[in-house]
């Protein structure tokens, strides 16, 4: 049996950090920038970075519309930081003028961008995550939080009272970034989610 193909969005933000996660977890990484690229993998990771960017880029890719309907379609993801913002159904504080962050509907929930602080308010923590042995070294880098979450989604984990790691069937998110640690137990719970394990 193949390993699964899973995508990392290739626009900006953590890109080879997750690549390389993945390769040490069993899966084939791919790099996606372009729709053929999209329609090839078994499921998409959306990368930390800077929300607004990233979902100015989509539209300016036209992967958008196509990433919407896969997501529809019940592709497994997972978000990252500013991936979790784009996978909500609804952003707190999305920006202004032309630039603003965009939801893709992943995750039937309310983010707000920024919600710890801004960059000097970067923190650490381990946090117990829900289904996972022991603490997760967990690094949070202008995070969101999730500021309500629909009857159907799961909270996996949570920081300062709010919850910072939830899962909607096959579609996960996290305010914080596992790829820069050496803790792979997020990316193998990802792993899990894509090839019907967990």
């Amino acid at each position: 049996m193949r390993p699964p193909r899973i995508g990392v969005l290739a626009l900006q933000g953590d890109v080879r950090e997750h690549l390389q996660a993945l390769s040490t977890v069993g899966a084939d990484p791919v790099a996606v920038r372009r729709r053929a690229e999209l329609d090839a993998v078994d499921g998409l990771i959306l990368p930390g970075g800077e929300s607004t960017t990233i979902s100015y880029l989509l539209d300016e890719s036209g992967l958008a519309d196509p990433l919407r309907a896969r997501l529809a379609d019940g592709m497994p993801a997972y978000g990252a930081c500013a991936g979790m913002i784009l996978l909500a159904t609804e952003i707190l504080d999305a920006g202004s003028g032309p630039r603003v962050a965009v939801a893709l509907g992943g995750i039937d929930m309310t983010v707000r961008r920024n919600a710890f602080g801004r960059q000097v308010d970067s923190f650490e923590d381990y946090l117990s995550v829900t289904g996972l042995d022991g603490p997760v070294h967990a690094v949070f880098i202008r995070a969101p939080w999730v500021e309500r979450v629909g009857p159907d989604v799961t909270v996996l984990a949570r920081a300062a009272g709010h919850p910072v790691a939830v899962r909607h069937g096959a579609v996960l998110a996290t305010s914080f970034h596992p790829e820069v640690t050496a803790d792979r137990r997020i990316h193998e719970l990802f792993v899990a989610l894509v090839t019907g394990r967990a």
